[in-house]
């Protein structure tokens, strides 16, 4: 059974326009979690973990990596 994805607000993101997974949002126990990976969300708005197959997307609306 899937997890639904994990919506993300602009002021959810780092610096980069990414997020680290895994992530508080989305729930995770830090006892079976995964090595930390980040995952650059700003360039398509949404994007799935490579380990645990956890999806983060931008609520609509919402842009990312605007700092740099």
């Amino acid at each position: 059974m899937s997890k639904p994805p994990v919506e993300l607000l602009a002021e959810d993101l780092t610096d980069m326009g990414g997020v680290y997974c895994p992530n508080s949002k989305a729930d995770m126990k830090l006892w079976n979690s995964h090595p930390r990976v980040f995952l650059d969300v700003s360039q398509t708005g949404q994007i799935k973990c490579p380990y645990c197959g956890q999806e983060y997307r931008l609520k609509a609306g919402e842009a990312g990596g605007q700092h740099h």
